[in-house]
């Protein structure tokens, strides 16, 4: 099964969350896909946990390491109209309609903890895994 993987899973992982872990054992065997802002959301809020003293620059590279070897393919080509009417529709950051808009045009499964952006992917029809 192909994933797009939204940030709040991969940044959780870092942080070693009980709620991430499950779906890091669920996707890490995946062809996993996000559009091409996951790159910068994950890697700056490792920098945010770096200034707040809350991740050690170390383990921040190393998780950054790890993150680059599942091979994320990253989406370079939105639906313009389509993530402005999701974000419209369901009041999401067009951020968040980037990751919804991806799953929905590549019949894909969304991985993610954001409840708002769950909420959206089921009443769009969007088969989401979510932490048990």
């Amino acid at each position: 099964m192909a994933i797009v993987l939204d940030a709040s899973v991969a940044v959780a992982w870092a942080a070693e969350t009980e709620l991430a872990l499950p779906l890091l054992h669920r996707v890490r065997d995946e062809a996993l896909h996000a559009p091409m802002l996951w790159w910068y959301e994950v890697h700056n809020a490792l920098v945010m946990k770096e200034r707040r003293g809350l991740l050690f620059p170390a383990a921040a590279d190393a998780f950054m390491d790890l993150l680059a070897g599942l091979g994320v393919e990253l989406d370079t080509a939105p639906d313009r109209a389509g993530v402005v009417r999701l974000a419209r529709a369901h009041r999401l950051s067009v951020y968040d309609a980037a990751y919804l808009e991806l799953a929905q045009r590549r019949a894909l499964a969304l991985a993610s903890l954001d409840r708002s952006l769950l909420a959206a992917a089921k009443a769009e029809g969007v088969s989401a895994l979510v932490a048990p």
